[in-house]
């Protein structure tokens, strides 16, 4: 089984692991905290993604935004130990011009070992019911990378439409109500 779970501190060493080895940059998912070390991740990085998910300390121009992780129980829900982190997501809380024009509401990846076995797809319908609390917009608007067709199915494969495309993406929208 799959579920989303916010950063938190009751997680902090699978978290510093899953995050310290994400890719600075990949298909346009930007990691600040590739290699951080985990004092670093544990003083720092966690507490201001924690702070963003609540509006607090936000740089100039951001938004609120959750940092969800994508678990997967291995099909032992009791034992803890077995739960591993595939994914990470990040939803913006609301958009503003620089959201609506560019990367929206949602930041998505899956790692590499996981990639192909339906886990973005699963994930991202899991946030969707997140953003459904949370957005006040009555659609999500997602972009991916004109060269990452696996992240444009994994949108429409959750009913998403594509608003428009350009040179550098295709632009996504996600009916949340109405």
């Amino acid at each position: 089984m799959l579920y989303l779970k916010p950063a938190n501190f009751d997680d902090l060493e699978k978290q510093h692991t899953f995050v310290a080895a994400e890719p600075a940059d990949e298909n346009g998912f930007l990691n600040d905290y590739n290699g951080i070390s985990l004092e670093d991740f544990k003083s720092t990085a966690l507490p201001r993604m924690i702070d963003f998910s609540v509006g607090k300390n936000l740089p100039d121009g951001y938004v609120p935004e959750t940092f969800y992780f994508l678990w997967s129980d291995e099909g032992n829900a009791d034992d803890q130990a077995n739960h591993k982190i595939v994914g990470e997501f990040r939803l913006r809380h609301h958009l503003n011009a620089a959201l609506e024009n560019g990367s929206g509401h949602v930041g998505q990846f899956i790692k590499k070992e996981y990639r192909g076995l339906g886990y973005c797809t699963q994930g991202l319908k899991l946030l969707i019911e997140e953003a459904r609390k949370i957005v006040p917009e009555n659609e999500l608007y997602l972009h991916c990378n004109i060269d990452n067709p696996a992240s444009l199915k994994v949108m429409l494969k959750n009913g998403g439409t594509i608003h428009h495309k350009d040179q550098s993406g295709y632009y996504v929208r996600i009916k949340l109500r109405g």
